[in-house]
């Protein structure tokens, strides 16, 4: 079985900063990229950041500066360091990891920025 476990969620002011980590455990094959998606209230979920295998990155525009998204391929555990933090930024962050058979989610970590 495998499972996505995130953690580092929490209450933060604007400009503040939280790094997310997600852990998988179990066996997974053929990982092509490993991801941050985050859904806030009345909104559709999008994706945040993702890194694939070779290591390159793909932001959402309104991150780009802020977020940074780092992989371990060896320990399957992807980061997401936060700065800069807007209200806007308000949502539950979620995990993902993908490979050419399978597509795995976390359940998911609240962040919040305050103003």
């Amino acid at each position: 079985q495998v499972q996505l476990v995130e953690s580092g969620g929490g209450l933060v002011q604007a400009g503040g900063s939280l790094r997310l980590s997600c852990a998988a455990s179990g066996r997974i094959f053929s990982i092509n990229s490993m991801a941050w998606y985050r859904q806030a209230p009345g909104k559709q979920r999008e994706l945040v950041a993702a890194i694939t295998s070779g290591g390159r990155t793909n932001y959402a525009d309104s991150v780009k500066g802020r977020f940074t998204i780092a992989r371990d391929n060896g320990e399957n555990t992807v980061n997401l360091q936060m700065s800069s933090l807007k209200p806007e930024d308000t949502a539950v962050y979620y995990c993902n990891v993908e490979g050419n058979l399978y597509h795995y989610w976390g359940q998911g970590t609240q962040v919040t920025v305050s103003s």
